[in-house]
């Protein structure tokens, strides 16, 4: 895969499979995810695709997981001090306001961090509503948003499950995004619907995770062209933009 991604000039965000609430206080866990960071980097340090390390995924705050993924951060850049290391943090809610706080972000060079406003959470439109407070002056990208939609299925924009519903969640949620003045990338979740066990709403999952950008039989969905159309506008803007962090990428030499 990362092979392929050198061919096409696709940027990989690579990670171990430590998320939610694993046993932070184990030694023998904290080996077991340092002996997969030890492989993960010697197989792909050498691929121009890789981009960024990470370290965890949606793991909740407590001190033995902030220790834990401290040491994590500390041996991914003893092993590759070229590349950035990042985490998909947790993010706090306070009525409409977000807070990016974990106490992780001291040893991360670049934030990721998730949410679903407009599914898991609020309506569409409560993202214009949203405030954000961040606590690190760093980069951010937003490494999960998006929304269920079966493809085909159409309805009204507040109809959950439709096309037009994800829609509705693409055009708030990027409005709202690029108000984030920190934000220097973002991942949806996620481009193509997947197989998941997890998913069982008859006639609409079917043992399938929806969130897809792209039907499984590669059927793209409304939402597609919503964020092809934001990709489009993004470039042409992007020929006028200089990086404003250099400050964070200076320390670290770019291996590509």
């Amino acid at each position: 895969m990362t092979r392929l991604s050198d061919r096409m000039g696709i940027l990989v965000w690579s990670e171990i499979p430590v998320w939610q609430a694993i046993e932070f206080d184990n030694p023998s866990v904290l080996a077991k995810a340092e002996q997969q960071l030890y492989e993960m980097i010697r197989r792909d340090r050498d691929k121009a695709s890789i981009v960024l390390w990470s370290v965890a995924n949606e793991t909740p705050v407590t001190p033995a997981r902030v220790e834990f993924l401290k040491a994590l951060v500390s041996k991914t850049h003893e092993q590759d001090p070229t590349r950035l290391v990042a985490a998909a943090l947790l993010v706090r809610t306070e009525g409409m306001t977000k807070i990016i706080d974990d106490p992780l972000g001291e040893a991360l060079d670049v934030i990721g961090f998730n949410e679903y406003i407009g599914w898991y959470e609020h309506k569409p439109e409560d993202a214009g509503k949203t405030v954000w407070k961040i606590a690190y002056d760093k980069p951010l990208i937003v490494s999960e948003f998006g929304g269920d939609a079966k493809y085909g299925l159409r309805g009204e924009p507040d109809t959950r499950w439709t096309e037009e519903y994800q829609a509705n969640i693409y055009r708030h949620q990027l409005l709202m995004l690029k108000g984030i003045g920190q934000l220097r990338g973002m991942s949806p979740w996620i481009l193509m619907d997947f197989r998941s066990p997890f998913r069982l709403l008859p006639g609409i999952q079917d043992y399938f995770n929806r969130k897809g950008l792209i039907s499984d039989q590669g059927e793209m969905k409304e939402a597609f062209y919503i964020l092809r159309k934001a990709r489009s506008a993004r470039r042409s803007e992007g020929s006028k933009d200089r990086i404003k962090d250099d400050r964070f990428f200076k320390s670290r030499r770019n291996c590509l």
